[in-house]
């Protein structure tokens, strides 16, 4: 998971499981940031469309932003104009793109999640540093 700032560059990032849902990865990505402000906005796809989400972010002055899925039951908690905030998504994917410049990321070769875990805290490091 990964979590970038309006330019692109690495907030926070860590691994989970393959198993686990993101949804409830969410909170712990924004616990682990470097910065120690509390972003306004979180803009995310369908997969955080959740209304406890939704209320714990606000609880801690945050808004998600992201598309309902299609067969939600409840009410729309948001309109389409915070979403189009979402056509910025392509500044997340262009810092996954730079990730998957460093060649260890891509083809996995270590086989404790900890030692990749690094690498991945490294690889965000050196992105930062060759920005500033």
């Amino acid at each position: 998971m990964l979590m970038v700032d309006g330019q692109g560059l690495p907030l926070s990032a860590f691994t989970t499981a393959a198993n686990h849902a993101e949804v409830s990865s969410i909170e712990t990505l924004l616990d682990v940031r470097i910065c120690e402000q509390m972003p306004e906005r979180l803009l995310y796809d369908k997969a955080a469309d959740a209304d406890w989400l939704r209320e714990h972010l606000a609880d801690r002055d945050s808004e998600l932003i992201c598309q309902h899925r299609k067969g939600r039951k409840k009410k729309p908690t948001q309109d389409n104009r915070k979403a189009r905030r979402l056509q910025r998504r392509w500044i997340v994917e262009r810092t996954i793109a730079w990730l998957q410049n460093f060649r260890r990321l891509v083809v996995r070769y270590e086989n404790h999640a900890h030692l990749f875990e690094g690498f991945v805290q490294l690889a965000c490091v050196m992105i930062l540093l060759k920005r500033f």
